[in-house]
């Protein structure tokens, strides 16, 4: 889906959300696939939305969990009122808010999920670094344009080639979901580089002949990866399925921490991952370069990039502007 594509969905549905009754019963929530979304595997295999819900004094609360190959079809999804909350990165997230500004259905984040680099890898030998790139090679990003890994590129371009370069790239880049692009990459067929999340990045890196080319930290510091956003109807309507949601992805992150081999089962249990032990997920769960914190890291580094390429209308003047006011305790930039 390009961008006028995903531009003129936000105009022309006719219900831009459904308006929703108050604490609802059934909530679904969108994912997509990697080590970014584990937080939500553990929130999914204990049920810890639907016990803070009980907490709160919802109970019976039944919730689903769709998972998509790339931001494109969560952003649709949530725009049309199928799921409540996708966990998308900042691209996404501010994209969403620009369209919806200053609207009953504006969409803004509960909380960050985690910050984790994108690894760019090949199996092309003649490229070092990103200036490498010719029309022969292709790489594979979740949505091209829009998705956290489309933007890593363009500002790794901008960093080398100068800010009026910083699509330079675009025209290399393929729309693949990362399990997909991953046995691209592998069996040399469609794409031969790949922007991936763990543990993608490292299944491709341990296959001789596939290199890193770039980690998105070097070009923009650490970062956020994802983020939960819903619309301000959803969130006006239900506080504490809010509440509930936000207080699961604090439990989840507490025992990712306290442990990780525990929750490396949960990711093997839920996506029949048979390239992988638990203590192989152990490793890259533990990987200093991987924070899973609901803090956003970064935040406003990649906005301003979008609103200097003209992406967005409108200028936040802080993260908290994204953010739903019972949000801006957390320690973000």
């Amino acid at each position: 889906m390009n961008r006028r594509e995903f531009v003129g969905g936000l105009v022309a549905l006719p219900a831009l959300l459904r308006t929703a009754s108050a604490e609802v019963s059934t909530l679904n929530l969108g994912k997509q696939y990697g080590l970014p979304f584990l937080p939500q595997m553990v929130m999914e295999d204990h049920k810890l939305i639907e016990g803070q819900a009980a907490k709160l004094g919802i109970n019976g609360l039944t919730v689903g969990w769709l998972t998509m190959g790339g931001p494109g079809a969560l952003n649709d999804g949530l725009l049309a009122g199928q799921i409540q909350f996708i966990n998308v990165a900042s691209p996404s997230l501010a994209t969403l808010w620009d369209k919806t500004f200053g609207t009953p259905q504006e969409v803004r984040a509960v909380c960050a999920v985690q910050s984790m680099p994108y690894v760019l890898t090949t199996r092309n030998p003649t490229v070092k670094t990103i200036a490498d790139f010719t029309s022969a090679d292709r790489i594979a990003v979740p949505t091209v344009k829009i998705s956290g890994q489309a933007m890593a590129l363009q500002m790794a371009a901008a960093k080398l080639w100068g800010f009026e370069k910083y699509d330079k790239l675009d025209e290399f880049t393929v729309t693949m979901g990362h399990p997909d692009a991953m046995q691209s990459v592998l069996s040399g067929q469609t794409v031969n580089s790949h922007f991936a999340v763990a543990p993608f990045n490292y299944y491709e890196l341990r296959v001789p002949g596939i290199h890193k080319v770039l980690n998105s930290y070097e070009t923009d510091g650490k970062h956020t990866n994802g983020i939960q956003v819903t619309t301000k109807t959803f969130h006006d309507a239900n506080p504490k399925l809010c509440a509930a949601v936000r207080a699961a992805h604090e439990g989840a992150n507490a025992f990712i921490k306290k442990e990780p081999k525990a929750a490396a089962e949960v990711y093997l249990k839920l996506t029949g991952d048979k390239k992988n032990s638990a203590d192989d997920l152990m490793e890259m769960i533990t990987d200093p370069d991987i924070d899973y914190k609901t803090a956003p890291d970064n935040l406003m580094k990649h906005v301003e990039f979008m609103h200097k390429v003209g992406r967005l209308k409108h200028m936040p003047a802080s993260w908290k502007d994204m953010f739903f006011a019972e949000a801006h305790d957390l320690k973000g930039s």
